[in-house]
């Protein structure tokens, strides 16, 4: 039995987080599921949108699935997947893209994975009002995070049998902090003559994604670079409803939905729960459930390849219901 905190999220995220541990439960995986509230829903309830006792469950469980969260633009609180990531050191947030079976994209060969730093960056949140004309927020990049990030980067492309490792930088422009790093990365760098090392600068990195995106295998890179080029990535193989979200710690992992709340569809029964499911399937493997992870990729591409049961995003009419049931009558099937 696995202790497993459960944020369920704002939106779209009950009934996702609902079919995930409909068909968890269809692979025979045993889960005591501690469901915690964050976000809008946790405000209206407690008054605070990441209560102490959120923080308490995950840190005794140890691992969480989030659904999506309320992120409000310039107001409101401060992010709560900032604020996780933060609280709890998940300092690699890990993005896998791959071309799926069955979905209509420009590229049939996409297969890379995207390491972003995750605790720093302009993520810090300091910012400072200077007058009524300027503000200004500080960037903060520390050797620590940046060789951190980057040797696990390329120890994922050892153990996966990945070929090439990419730096995505500004340090033509910006030469202190994206220059550090960079020296952080090429030291690591160093260590793995087995695996190629490049270096693109993000403005070109994201001109070649767009163009030739086969040609990359792992990228690494900073905070704001990654959160941007991530979902850049996430659009050439069908949207973010297609590709996991794990964000990585030395003690804590938590594994997410990376699309927002999607409030105008919420309650309809017609919300996509592919890309926490495959989330989900992560999680899985980082419990040691291999077998269940790999019954529940199975039956998501046969049901893409089938194409009979896809929600309205991904171009069908099924239900979220639907895609469930039939993702737990192709496991049980098997």
């Amino acid at each position: 039995m696995h202790n497993v905190t459960l944020i369920p999220g704002d939106g779209i995220g009950p009934e996702i987080t609902g079919a995930v541990r409909a068909v968890i439960d269809a692979a025979g995986v045993k889960i005591r599921w501690d469901e915690q509230q964050v976000g809008q829903r946790a405000l209206e309830m407690y008054g605070n949108p990441l209560p102490d006792h959120v923080i308490e469950s995950i840190r005794a469980n140890k691992v969480a699935l989030k659904g999506p969260v309320t992120t409000h633009v310039a107001k409101g609180f401060k992010s709560i997947n900032v604020t996780l990531r933060q609280t709890f050191d998940l300092y690699a947030n890990i993005r896998p893209v791959k071309t799926l079976p069955g979905i209509n994209c420009l590229f049939k060969d996409v297969d890379m994975v995207i390491f972003r730093e995750n605790t720093e960056d302009l993520y810090v949140g300091i910012e400072n009002v200077i007058d009524d004309e300027r503000v200004e927020a500080i960037k903060v990049i520390t050797r620590n995070a940046s060789r951190r990030i980057a040797e696990k980067a390329f120890e994922y492309a050892r153990l996966h049998g990945r070929k090439k490792v990419t730096a995505i930088h500004k340090a033509n422009i910006m030469k202190k902090s994206d220059g550090l790093f960079l020296e952080e990365v090429r030291k690591v760098a160093e260590k793995h003559e087995e695996i190629m090392y490049e270096e693109l600068i993000v403005d070109n990195a994201c001109m070649q994604l767009v163009q030739r995106p086969e040609k990359f295998d792992v990228i690494v890179t900073e905070n704001l670079y990654g959160d941007i080029i991530s979902d850049l990535c996430a659009g050439l193989v069908g949207g973010l409803g297609l590709v996991p979200g794990i964000n990585l710690g030395q003690e804590y992992t938590i594994f997410e939905a990376v699309h927002g709340t999607a409030p105008d569809i919420a309650g309809k029964n017609i919300a996509n729960p592919l890309a926490l499911m495959l989330s989900a399937v992560e999680m899985l493997k980082h419990l040691g459930e291999h077998e269940a992870a790999q019954l529940i990729h199975r039956a998501i591409y046969q049901l893409l390849q089938e194409g009979k049961h896809l929600t309205p995003d991904l171009g069908g009419s099924a239900t979220t219901g639907e895609v469930t049931g039939e993702l737990c009558r192709l496991i049980q099937s098997y």
